[in-house]
């Protein structure tokens, strides 16, 4: 497995500066977030575009996803959702990222059946587009969908091979889910997982992995043995909690636990 980290956890740092950290602490990989406070968003020209792609090809770090906020179960027009996916794919196509996230975001006020069709028809008309760009968009399990079985249920009404799951670790706990039944759910589908740490559920400020109560040996444990090969990405949600220690100096601390319960899972 590759390891990543989410620039979540550095809120606005310059691309040049993230990729300083990746390399200097032996990550693969970073998760984009992508939103207009951050250095990369879909707002950006195609000469912007072009210039991060060249940062991280010159320095051997691979752009894992761009990270949205588009919220495919929503209520409203299904028009103004689709075109924040299609923006999304064409960030990540011209990064060379091979994913995008994007969230349930169900709402109180729908039927479960009704959140599932709308996240569904959505995902399934922007699929065809994706196919065409080579990007996979990715259902992170959260928010109104936090465990494995409640994607699912979207994921399988809308049965394209480029439309997959992003496992939150925490969520599916959160949600209920042991390790082995989110990874039972969504292992047809899965693009990559998200590793984090809490000290509860009632205290979800984010900790270094190791440090907290999620099952995070567990996972690696499952996804090893059943010959999984992708990427672990540690998402530190620094950027909602303003206490928290800063990222940089967790990143090799980190980057050791994660590979310690890699070894021991081998």
């Amino acid at each position: 497995m590759k390891l990543a980290f989410s620039t979540l956890g550095v809120p606005g740092l310059p691309t040049a500066d993230v990729l300083r950290l990746a390399t200097a602490h032996g990550y693969h990989g970073v998760e984009l977030r992508a939103h207009p406070e951050e250095p990369v968003h879909p707002g950006l020209s195609p000469a912007e575009r072009a210039d991060v792609a060249a940062e991280f090809k010159a320095a051997g770090i691979e752009i894992l996803s761009v990270a949205g906020y588009t919220r495919v179960a929503a209520p409203g027009d299904d028009e103004a959702v689709v075109a924040e996916i299609r923006a999304l794919l064409g960030l990540a196509r011209d990064l060379g990222a091979p994913y995008i996230r994007v969230f349930p975001g169900g709402s109180p006020d729908q039927t479960s059946e009704e959140a599932d069709a709308t996240a569904a028809r959505r995902l399934g008309t922007a699929a065809e587009h994706a196919a065409d760009l080579g990007v996979r968009i990715l259902l992170e399990t959260h928010d109104s969908h936090r465990t494995g079985a409640d994607a699912m249920r979207i994921l399988g009404l809308v049965g394209h091979r480029h439309v997959g799951a992003l496992w939150d670790v925490m969520h599916t706990w959160l949600g209920g889910e042991q390790p082995a039944e989110s990874h039972a759910a969504l292992s047809p589908h899965l693009g990559y997982v998200q590793v984090k740490d809490i000290a509860s559920a009632e205290d979800t400020t984010p900790l270094p992995p190791g440090e907290g109560i999620l099952p995070l040996a567990d996972c690696v444990e499952i996804l090893s043995r059943h010959g999984w090969e992708g990427w672990l990405c540690w998402e530190y949600e620094k950027r909602w909690y303003e206490k928290a220690a800063p990222l940089p100096d967790l990143l090799g601390p980190a980057r050791a636990h994660l590979s310690r319960l890699l070894n021991d899972s081998a």
